[in-house]
């Protein structure tokens, strides 16, 4: 594994790349409050050099993200077209409807069913598993091994909608659907992704380039930003594209142990910032 370079700014290698595929979650908001900087540099890329797609380990619809940014007061005109995590898992859902499928998750999630003619039912009744997240941000994915290994002695499947494992809140890490996702599949359970770092939401990223530019870029040309290192950098090396590591202090706050993290697992990052911004 190559040593990253660390970026002041994305401006130090916008001219090397046609378009970026930005996570939105931990590089532009913390769920709570947008960054303004982390906007203006993708507007600055749009304007000069070209497309921004925002993917994202949502397990929500990308039709119901920009309601999330107003809510945040992040406005502006820094992207092209948002994919995520929920829009690669709805076929994976339609594929077994009408189900029935067992829910976990809260309940602001439920858009992701909107336009699915999907049953719900208890365990004992399901033919599948659909996972979005905890019931409760406060609770712990060990809260879940009895439910869990009731699904898994009935042999059923899970479909997570997002394999996030955890995110920063504030100034607080919860748990997120991909948590329970690992606990399932340490149990011995079936788990399918769609979401980052699987191939499905980068098939539908790649769609949107050939949209937006008329043509597929080469992948030196195309640059993945993100936070997280099991998901973004992951998925970005599994796909052959450059990778700026936004460090938001979800492995910790030293370079160092981000650099162990990535040896321990076989994972390289070709940039690094404290934060985005031009």
């Amino acid at each position: 594994m190559s040593d990253f370079q660390a970026l002041s700014g994305l401006g130090q290698i916008a001219d090397d790349y046609d378009v970026l595929l930005c996570d939105i979650w931990g590089v532009v908001h913390n769920g709570r409050e947008g960054y303004r900087a982390a906007t203006e540099a993708l507007e600055l890329f749009r304007s000069d050099h070209g497309p921004v797609i925002l993917i994202s380990n949502s397990p929500k619809p990308s039709v119901s993200i920009p309601m999330s940014f107003a809510e945040m007061g992040l406005h502006g005109e820094f992207y092209d077209a948002i994919v995520t995590s929920g829009d690669a898992t709805i076929h994976e859902l339609a594929k077994r409807a009408p189900g029935p499928a067992f829910k976990i998750g809260p309940e602001r999630d439920d858009v992701l069913y909107e336009n699915l003619e999907l049953h719900f039912s208890d365990m004992a009744d399901a033919s599948f598993i659909s996972c979005t997240g905890m019931f409760e941000d406060d609770e712990h994915p060990d809260d879940y091994i009895d439910m869990l290994t009731e699904g898994r002695d009935a042999g059923l499947p899970m479909i997570c909608a997002n394999p996030d494992v955890k995110v920063r809140v504030g100034g607080k890490v919860i748990y997120c659907g991909g948590a329970l996702a690992e606990v399932y599949k340490k149990l011995g359970g079936e788990v399918i992704f769609a979401g980052k770092p699987h191939a499905p939401i980068y098939g539908l990223a790649r769609a949107w380039t050939q949209e937006l530019l008329g043509y597929h870029p080469p992948d030196d040309r195309m640059l993945c930003i993100g936070d997280n290192i099991f998901t973004d950098l992951l998925g970005a090396q599994e796909q052959d594209l450059d990778c700026l590591f936004i460090q938001d202090g979800l492995y910790g706050d030293t370079s160092r142990k981000f650099k162990t993290l990535l040896h321990e697992n076989g994972i390289s990052a070709r940039y690094m910032a404290s934060e985005l911004s031009w």
